[in-house]
């Protein structure tokens, strides 16, 4: 414990002589928070004109997150778990948003939905992204069906990736190494190393876009066994995007990614042969044409993954294949009334022993009224047409009200809406315990909340939300898949703040109170907080200190079957970063867990000590 407070003080003493350096107000800009949200509406409107607490992760915030994972990242904001994220490289478990399991939230890139059709789950494998990709991410959570579809049910993660420099040719490369060790074995080896490259450019009117990243780590078992037999991991990204600006209002652009990553993992016993194999090959298209007061979209993609696995079990490979095609048009009449007419098509397979499929074909409208008096209203219906059970309509109504004050506003928002999560192939058709007819899931959420804004420096909000879930997809007691008669119902309260008190110092933090009803909640806490606090030192020096608290929760142990308490933990974490020359060349330092905390996330797999790391990241 001792040297836990010695790490402590070491870094408030580094923070101390680094702050007697001149600060030089001048050149910092003040952050507003007054900032734009798409995601909820599609539109580019002030978030006092949004119905939601959108959550926004900007470029500024990736660039202060250098060397962690988009996992780790996202598990900091309000309302959602990521278990796993805390492990070792590759032990990602579940995207848990508002008492949900993953398959009830619904990772979007650059407008197009991804999710693997030949996993049981069906949600989106998070450790397929790399940070270095990313320009920015929005959340929404609650229901959100009606312009996103099926699995839109809890949480819709939204990612834009990096577009290209206006510039005919500039490039990036970041670099980090670091440990990767447990509370207990504190050896600082080195065992964890990334790096990234990217080459991008404008020539007249074409763009281009090249980047390549990897990961590696070792040194640390994924399961919690006596041998403590190291399991390696690895990632490869490469992405190529090109676009041409035919005119002012028409463009087109053409991508493609390639994602590999290899992890080993153990069973019963440390020598056990085990290791997983994912690959995702991905190629899209995108073209937007503005005319008067609106727009014509298309974003498509077809992805292949494919999945081995081996095991003391034996080895499995999965195959699946899913191509998106979402058309719409968006118009604005009398600058206050958004509009979206759009019709979404998803066809997804996989192979079994037999290859199977199903088609998805959903018109869907949505509508943003913004009035010049504070009242605002996001409301739109769905009608899901599967190949499969047939037709399911999903809505939403989304009103908020704006006060305006001498220096911000107070905003009351409420919204009622409904979503949809259809079966997956596995489910459907897969070689064991499959059902045709099988009904879609079913959820409902009610929200209702204030956020106070003030002076382009504080932000408070504090939301209510109640979800209730029907025809969940389970099995009966012959393992077949079936829609549970029971209903699920899970409700909590968001509170979140953001203070920028001057251009130097900003503080975010946020509490989550989750209640699940109608099973067992599995790795779902009840009363999660986390705070973080930025200062910019001087024009050229930031540090950040990070502080993380998950409350009891449940996991099951499968060596007795039964469902054991999980003790409370909390993690502080630490980053410093430097501009060796402005705008082009930056170090850092990073300290994840700085107390050593000891800790279990998931029962029998291992979690991480305290772990340093350090990079650079060179702009030209």
């Amino acid at each position: 414990m001792k040297k836990s407070y010695l790490w402590l003080s070491a870094v408030f003493f580094a923070a101390q002589g680094i702050s007697a350096q001149d600060v030089q107000k001048d050149s910092i800009e003040v952050q507003k928070l007054q900032e734009v949200v798409v995601s909820d509406s599609r539109f580019q409107l002030k978030r006092e004109n949004s119905g939601k607490t959108v959550i926004k992760i900007s470029t500024e915030e990736l660039e202060r997150n250098q060397g962690r994972t988009i996992p780790e990242i996202i598990n900091t904001k309000s309302g959602i778990e990521i278990t796993g994220s805390r492990g070792r490289d590759g032990s990602v478990f579940g995207v848990f948003a508002r008492g949900g399991r993953g398959r009830q939230a619904l990772v979007i890139i650059d407008g197009v939905r991804v999710s693997d059709p030949s996993s049981f789950s069906q949600e989106y494998d998070l450790r397929l992204l790399s940070t270095a990709d990313i320009e920015s991410i929005e959340i929404i959570k609650g229901a959100a069906s009606t312009l996103y579809g099926t699995n839109a049910a809890t949480a819709v993660i939204n990612i834009t990736t990096k577009k290209s420099s206006k510039e005919k040719i500039a490039g990036n490369m970041q670099s980090t190494i670091g440990t990767n060790q447990t509370a207990d074995d504190q050896n600082y080896n080195l065992a964890s190393f990334g790096n990234a490259v990217t080459v991008n450019g404008t020539l007249n009117k074409f763009w281009y876009y090249a980047g390549f990243s990897n990961r590696y780590s070792n040194g640390l078992s994924a399961a919690t066994t006596p041998e403590n037999e190291e399991d390696a991991f690895s990632h490869f990204s490469t992405n190529l995007k090109l676009g041409y600006q035919f005119s002012d209002n028409f463009e087109v652009s053409i991508y493609g990614n390639q994602t590999k990553f290899d992890t080993e993992f153990d069973a019963a016993l440390a020598e056990a042969p085990n290791r997983s194999k994912v690959r995702q090959d991905r190629v899209g298209f995108s073209s937007s044409f503005k005319y008067n007061k609106g727009s014509i979209h298309i974003n498509s993609a077809y992805t292949d993954y494919e999945t081995e696995s081996k095991s003391t079990f034996g080895e499995s490979i999965s195959d699946g294949k899913n191509l998106v095609l979402d058309f719409y048009n968006k118009y604005v009449f009398d600058d206050k009334w958004h509009t979206i007419l759009g019709v979404n098509y998803i066809m997804d397979k996989a192979v079994f022993s037999g290859e199977a499929d199903f088609t998805i074909l959903d018109p869907y409208a949505n509508v943003v009224y913004v009035s010049d008096f504070g009242f605002n209203l996001n409301t739109g219906a769905r009608l899901n047409t599967h190949s499969e059970y047939g037709n399911h309509f999903v809505y939403n109504v989304n009103p908020s009200y704006a006060f305006t004050t001498d220096n911000g506003y107070v905003k009351l928002l409420g919204s009622y809406a409904t979503s949809y999560i259809t079966p997956n192939l596995i489910q459907l058709f897969g070689d064991f315990g499959a059902n045709p007819d099988l009904k879609p899931e079913e959820n409902r959420t009610i929200e209702g909340g204030v956020e106070y804004f003030v002076n382009d420096k504080l932000r408070l909000s504090a939301l209510y939300f109640d979800r209730n879930e029907k025809n969940t997809i389970g099995f009966d007691q012959n393992f077949t898949s079936i829609n549970l008669p029971g209903e699920i119902d899970a409700n909590g309260v968001e509170v979140e703040a953001s203070w920028q008190s001057s251009a130097e110092f900003s503080l975010d933090a946020n509490y989550t109170f989750t209640k699940r009803k109608g099973d067992n909640a599995i790795r779902i806490p009840k009363h999660k907080a986390n705070l973080t606090l930025n200062y910019q030192v001087c024009e050229s020096t930031g540090i950040s200190l990070s502080y993380a608290y998950t409350g009891e929760r449940f996991d099951t142990d499968f060596s007795t079957f039964t469902d054991v308490a999980l003790d409370t933990f909390s993690l502080v974490n630490f980053y410093v970063e430097h501009e060796l020359k402005p705008n082009t060349l930056k170090v850092f330092l990073n300290a994840n867990n700085l107390l050593n905390e000891d800790y279990v996330e998931v029962i029998g797999f291992t979690t991480r000590g305290r772990n340093i790391s350090a990079g650079f990241s060179l702009s030209l």
